[in-house]
C-alpha cells in the first residue's frame, strides 16, 4: 500500500494457503456460486447473491472482511451491508443473527438455498473523519455511481468460515455498453435477451482470489501494451474527462520499462493491471489519495484536479511502490501474511521489509534507470530524513509493526514510507559495503524469494537472523539498534562511506513543505486553513507577501474548507513553476488576493550532496549503490 500523505493541524491526508477446513461443515458443491447485478442499484447500493451448496451442519458463519491484507488497517465492510437475508430452498427467510460488525449466523443451514444482500459503496462515505479510519482507505474500497464501478470484491463478497478454499464464480451484470475491466480470469460473457446489459462470468480458485483481483466498470478509458513479456493493462477513469489512460500511457510505459530492467530476473506474472480512479473533489469523493496493491494489480486513487505533469509525477511514485510489490510481500513474506486471517489478522513485525524496503526500491530505481538526476534523488532520500524526524524516531520499528492497528503505533504508519525506506537504504550500503560493491539488497531479496517465493512464508522471529546469516555481521548491530531497538539512525555514517556528507545549502522549496514540514495548517474549530510562520521561509510566499496566519479562503477560484482540502492542497504539493495561480487569502478581515505566475522557491537547509574531497574508494561504493 502507498499512501500520499501530509501532515496538517487537522490529520488531513493528501498526499497462500487458508485454515485446515472441517470436512463435516463442508457444503457438498465446491463452488460457490456468486453474483453482483450493477443494473438492479438502488439508493447506491448494489445487490449481491451467494449460492454456497448445500450445508449438512445446523449452524453456518459468514463473514465480510474487518481487515484485508495490505492496508494494516480495520476497515470492517460489514457495516456497509444492508438488509442481509438467508433464503431457504422454499423460499422462506431462515433465522439469523448478527455477530459483531462483519459476521452473520445462519440457523437451520442445512435447509440454506443462497443468501442475500445490498452493498453500500464506501467512497461516499467518507468524511473529514474518515481520514483518521473511520472508512476503508479509498483504493481499498468501493464505489457505486451509475458511469463508475470501482470492485474491489472484498467489500462486496464475503467467505464462509470453512469455505475459503472453494473455488468461487462470479457472475457481474451491467449494462452493455460499460467498459469493463478485471484482474480475475473471465470465462465468459452473456448478453441480455434485450440486449441492455451484459453478464461477464469470471472464476477464483479460492476466496483470496476474489479478495485479490479488483475491477473497474463503467464509462473508462483504457490502454494496453507491453513491458517485455508483461502485458499492462491501464485503465483510467476521469470524471471530467481531465486525464487519460492515453496521457499517462507513455509516463507508465517508461516507467515500468526502467523497473523491469532493474529487477533482472524477478518476473511473477504474465500481466498486470493498472485501475486509477481519479477523485473530482466534491463532499462524496474518495479522499484518501495512494494505492493498494495486489499480487497482479494495483487501485490507485488520485486527484482529477492534478496537472498532467505532477500526477504523471505522483504515478511515478505511487504505482511504482506498487508494482515493487511483486517482490515483497509477494514473494517473500511471513505467516501472518500467508495465512491471513481476514477477521482476527496477526500483523507481521517487518513492515520495515514490505513497505519500506518497497518504497526504497521505488525510489532508488528510478535514479538507477537514468529517470531521476542523482540531485533529485538526494533530495528525496533528504525529504524522508527530514519527514521521519518529524514523527516519532525513537521508537522500535518491529514493535510497531506487530501492533500497527493500534496506538500510539498506527498514528506513526506513514513512517514505513520514510524511515522504512532509510532503513533499507542503510542495509543496502551495508550489504555494499561487506561485498565490495558486488551485492546489495536487491540481490538479498531475489535470494530471498528464491527460498520462499509466494508459496512458502518465512518464521517472523527467524528472518533477521536469515539476513545476517545470508550477508554480515554488520547487519545484527544494525537490526539490534535501529530496527529492533530504537536507536534513531545517524546516516552521516552510511553517507560517509559513499562519499556523501549533509550541508546546509541553499535548497528548492516546494509549495506546500519546507525540509519535510508543512508551510500550512488547519483549525478544526474555526473550519479553517491558514499559513504557519514558516511560509515566511519560502522566498515565493515571502515575495507574494504572505504571513503568518494568514487564512487561505480560495485557491484558483475553488473555496478551501476542511472537507476538500484534501485535494487542494495535494494539487498545490504539485505545482510546478510556470503555473498562472490566483489566492484568496484573509489576514485580520482584510481580503488579500494574489494573482501571480509560479516562479521556484527557495530555502535555506540541509542538502544532500557528493564530499568535494571523496575518496575513489567512497565514489566507487556509491557508483556501485546508485547503478549496480
Amino acid at each position: 500500500m502507498k499512501k500520499t500523505l501530509l501532515i496538517l493541524g487537522v490529520c488531513i491526508l493528501i498526499f497462500g494457503c487458508g485454515s485446515t477446513r472441517n470436512v463435516n461443515d463442508l457444503a457438498v458443491s465446491n463452488a460457490i456460486v456468486t453474483k453482483i447485478d450493477l443494473t438492479k442499484v438502488i439508493d447506491d447500493k448494489a445487490p449481491v447473491t451467494i449460492n454456497p451448496g448445500r450445508f449438512t451442519v445446523e449452524t453456518v458463519t459468514y463473514r465480510l472482511p474487518k481487515v484485508v491484507q495490505g492496508t494494516y488497517a480495520v476497515s470492517d465492510f460489514g457495516k456497509y451491508v444492508d438488509d442481509f437475508k438467508a433464503i431457504d430452498y422454499k423460499g422462506n427467510e431462515l433465522t439469523i443473527s448478527k455477530d459483531g460488525t462483519n459476521t452473520w449466523v445462519i440457523n437451520d443451514a442445512t435447509k440454506l438455498d443462497y443468501i442475500t444482500y445490498y452493498v453500500n459503496d464506501t467512497f461516499d462515505t467518507e468524511t473529514s473523519g474518515a481520514i483518521a479510519g473511520d472508512n476503508p482507505f479509498s483504493p481499498a474500497g468501493t464505489n457505486i455511481e451509475p458511469d463508475n464501478y470501482v470492485l474491489n470484491l472484498h467489500g462486496f463478497i464475503g467467505y464462509f468460515d470453512s469455505l475459503k478454499n472453494n473455488q468461487y464464480t462470479l457472475d457481474v451484470t451491467a449494462p452493455a455498453d460499460f467498459v469493463r475491466t478485471s484482474a480475475l480470469q473471465q470465462v465468459a460473457s452473456t448478453p441480455s435477451n434485450d440486449g441492455s446489459s451484459i453478464t461477464s462470468s469470471y472464476f477464483a480458485p479460492r476466496y483470496f482470489d476474489i479478495t485479490d483481483n479488483p475491477m473497474m466498470y463503467g464509462k473508462l478509458d483504457v490502454e494496453e501494451f507491453m513491458v517485455g513479456d508483461i502485458k499492462i493493462v491501464l485503465s483510467v477513469y476521469s470524471p471530467n474527462k481531465m486525464h487519460s489512460a492515453t496521457s499517462l500511457k507513455e509516463t507508465m510505459y517508461k516507467m515500468m520499462q526502467g523497473q523491469k530492467a532493474y529487477l533482472g530476473d524477478i518476473n511473477s506474472t504474465a500481466r498486470y493491471d493498472i485501475y486509477v480512479y481519479l477523485s473530482e473533489g466534491k463532499e462524496d469523493s474518495p479522499k484518501g489519495f495512494g494505492a493498494l496493491e495486489h499480487h497482479t494489480s494495483t487501485v490507485v486513487v488520485m486527484p482529477e484536479s492534478m496537472e498532467e505533469a505532477a500526477l504523471a509525477t505522483q504515478m511515478i511514485d505511487i504505482v511504482s511502490h506498487e508494482f515493487f510489490h511483486i517482490v515483497t510481500p509477494l514473494s517473500v513474506h511471513s505467516e501472518d501474511v500467508h495465512y491471513f486471517d481476514y477477521n482476527a489478522p496477526t500483523f507481521s513485525k517487518h513492515l520495515w521489509m514490505y513497505e519500506g524496503v518497497t518504497e526504497y526500491f521505488a525510489t532508488l530505481f528510478q535514479v538507477n534507470q537514468d529517470l531521476v538526476s542523482e540531485d533529485e534523488f538526494y533530495s528525496k532520500i533528504m525529504g524522508k530524513i527530514q519527514t521521519s524526524r518529524s514523527m516519532n524516531d525513537a521508537m522500535s520499528f518491529t514493535e510497531m509493526s506487530e501492533n500497527i492497528v493500534d496506538e500510539p503505533y498506527a498514528s506513526q504508519y506513514y513512517n514505513v514510507y520514510q524511515k522504512g525506506a532509510l532503513i533499507g537504504m542503510c542495509i543496502d550500503i551495508l550489504i555494499r559495503e561487506g561485498s565490495n560493491g558486488n551485492r546489495g539488497i536487491l540481490s538479498l531479496m531475489k535470494e530471498l524469494s528464491m527460498k520462499y517465493g509466494k508459496n512458502k512464508p518465512f518464521e517472523d522471529d527467524k528472518i533477521i537472523d536469515e539476513i545476517v546469516a545470508m550477508t554480515y555481521p554488520s547487519l545484527q548491530e544494525f537490526f539490534d539498534n535501529h530496527v529492533i531497538g530504537n536507536t534513531p539512525i545517524d546516516y552521516n555514517k552510511f553517507f560517509e562511506n559513499v562519499g556523501l556528507h549533509i550541508a546546509e545549502s541553499k535548497v528548492k522549496a516546494n509549495y506546500l513543505m519546507i525540509n519535510g514540514t508543512p508551510i500550512v495548517s488547519g483549525n478544526g474549530q474555526t473550519g479553517t486553513i491558514f499559513f504557519t510562520a514558516l511560509a515566511e521561509q519560502n522566498s515565493f510566499w515571502a515575495e507574494q507577501g504572505v504571513k503568518a496566519n494568514d487564512v487561505i479562503k480560495m485557491v484558483d477560484g475553488k473555496e478551501v474548507t476542511l472537507q476538500n482540502a484534501n485535494a487542494i492542497f495535494q494539487e498545490v504539493f504539485g505545482w510546478q513553476p510556470g503555473r498562472d495561480i490566483e489566492m484568496k487569502l484573509n489576514r485580520g478581515g482584510e481580503e488579500i488576493i494574489i494573482k501571480t505566475t509560479l516562479t521556484q522557491g527557495y530555502t535555506t537547509g540541509d542538502k544532500l550532496q557528493a564530499k568535494p574531497n571523496a575518496t575513489k574508494a567512497q565514489v566507487d561504493l556509491r557508483n556501485s549503490w546508485l547503478k549496480g
